[in-house]
């Protein structure tokens, strides 16, 4: 076979596969095809031939995601060396680590709601493989809910009651505050609510007032006093806070920096924007190019050369001023236009869209069609192989339908395939997917759905179809169907799922007909 015959038949194969012509899908189809007649090429052997130069786990995996373009196989190396990046890993491993010690610091005064409510949240982040802003987020939850979490209430318990552990500030505020106490230690029992007081303050004076978070060493010390007031009266401490202050002093100034920096580049790109803009102006070109040259030539401190200086520069905002109206005006003149493309733009963003859906859509009956089955049997083997999702083939063959052609004519053999793919539709669940596999050959994608599942949705179908009325111009046309049902779990790839759920139908139908066979 010639290859002049070859490219033919893939031209061929585009068509009755209802695909547009592209380099994609011609070179899927030529190879096909090439295949078919036993010509080997090297245009379609790139991917076998670099695949078995890859170790063999990655070969398997290329097997299971069933990698069939030199494409597919760029995008799936460039996935996977993303993956294995060891500075994402080592970035993630840094942020759970750095959360995980957050949960457990705070473990320690879960008495309040709010803290419980972030700690489960948290463990449900951590078993959903989060990314690294996900991690950096979250401790910072927790960093900025130790350093104003105050726990002051607890003085007011002085007597027994029923404790919710959940939310013990809710039992405090709810228990009988007036009972007696001794006045033993009324001294200690005022210093020490005046060093919670100035303990409460000091954490609150640690928080930056113009940074948006705060780090671990202020969130460490912060926790520190909170938990224990009593450490204020010692010397220890002092040196400490100062280290914490000016910590703090130092976010806010990093902050401002940033600020600053980030203007700053906005207003250099801006004026580089606007002296190009000066300079290709005609008018002030040479004017501007003369200015220029004496700010770069000037380099001493007279008044004479800054008077000169500024009088040139006021030259080029008038300049500016001038181009500014111009382009103005300009965009004015241009608005109509620029309307008019705009809508030309969205229409034919439409027709596209309209182009896309109906180059999966079979135009007799509505349902999808063979490109697009092609396309959900890839999906649901992904989510197979990746997940364990189970799901059954089901294929329809209508029953002698070369006599109903032969009999009523072509627009008769019509008028069965539609009403036909009707009673597919009604049977079907929304998570299931129908389309014409070709000619009166059609096929059911039934997910989560085992044999038994798949033999009782064809029974359904078939039952139904038996009983139907197929009317054509006053004369009601027999109709009966043959099924074949096929589950993944049985067979060991898609390809063997197909092939077996085509041979159960050829069993239905060498059976003798309107039945079901399975696998």
């Amino acid at each position: 076979m010639t290859v002049q015959i070859i490219i033919k038949k893939a031209m061929k194969r585009l068509e009755l596969e209802g695909k547009i012509l592209t380099p994609d899908y011609y070179a899927e189809a030529f190879c096909k095809e090439a295949k078919n007649a036993g010509m080997n090429t090297q245009d379609c052997t790139h991917v076998e031939k670099f695949s078995k130069t890859l170790n063999k786990d990655i070969q398997k995996e290329l097997k299971n995601y069933r990698i069939q373009s030199m494409d597919e196989l760029t995008r799936f190396l460039i996935s996977k060396l993303n993956r294995t990046s060891p500075t994402v890993c080592s970035e993630q491993l840094e942020s759970q680590e750095l959360l995980t010690k957050r949960i457990l610091q705070v473990v320690e005064v879960l008495h309040n709601e709010q803290a419980s409510e972030l700690a489960q949240k948290s463990i449900v982040l951590l078993g959903s493989n989060p990314t690294t802003q996900e991690l950096e987020q979250f401790r910072q939850h927790w960093i900025d809910f130790i350093t104003t979490y105050d726990d002051n209430f607890l003085s007011k318990l002085s007597a027994f009651g029923e404790v919710d552990r959940r939310d013990l500030k809710k039992t405090i505020e709810n228990l009988d505050t007036d009972v007696s106490t001794s006045n033993t230690d009324s001294n200690t029992d005022k210093n020490n609510s005046e060093l919670v007081r100035v303990a409460s303050l000091l954490v609150l004076s640690f928080v930056p007032s113009i940074a948006s978070s705060v780090n671990d060493k202020i969130a460490t010390l912060s926790e520190k006093i909170e938990l224990n007031p009593a450490l204020l009266d010692s010397a220890s401490i002092e040196e400490e806070v100062r280290t914490i202050i000016s910590l703090r002093i130092a976010l806010d100034k990093k902050s401002v920096k940033k600020m600053v920096e980030s203007i700053d580049g906005v207003l250099d790109k801006l004026s580089l924007r606007l002296i190009a803009m000066i300079e290709h102006s005609d008018d002030s070109t040479t004017e501007i190019q003369k200015i220029k040259s004496d700010l770069e030539n000037y380099n001493d401190g007279s008044a004479a050369n800054f008077k000169l200086s500024h009088k040139k520069l006021l030259g080029i905002a008038t300049a500016l001023e001038e181009s500014t109206k111009t382009l103005t005006d300009d965009l004015k003149g241009h608005t109509k236009e620029v309307g008019l493309l705009s809508t030309k733009v969205k229409n034919l963003e439409k027709e596209l869209e309209d182009a896309k859906q109906a180059s999966k859509e079979d135009f007799l009956t509505k349902l999808y069609n063979k490109r697009a089955l092609d396309e959900f049997m890839s999906v649901k083997e992904s989510e197979f192989v990746r997940y364990g999702h189970n799901f059954s083939i089901v294929m329809f063959d209508l029953d002698h339908f070369k006599n109903v052609n032969d009999t009523y004519g072509h627009d008769a053999g019509d008028a069965v395939l539609a009403a036909f793919a009707k009673i597919l539709k009604k049977a079907t669940r929304s998570v299931d997917i129908i389309g014409r596999f070709g000619g009166e050959e059609f096929m059911a994608l039934l997910s989560e759905t085992g044999t038994k599942g798949g033999v009782d949705f064809a029974q359904k179908v078939r039952k139904h179809v038996q009983k139907a009325r197929f009317m054509y111009k006053g004369q009601r046309i027999q109709v009966t169907v043959s099924c074949g049902v096929s589950e993944r779990k049985k067979m060991s790839s898609l390809k063997n799922l197909i092939t077996s759920s085509d041979e159960c139908l050829y069993k239905a139908k060498k059976d003798g007909r309107n039945q079901v066979a399975y696998n």
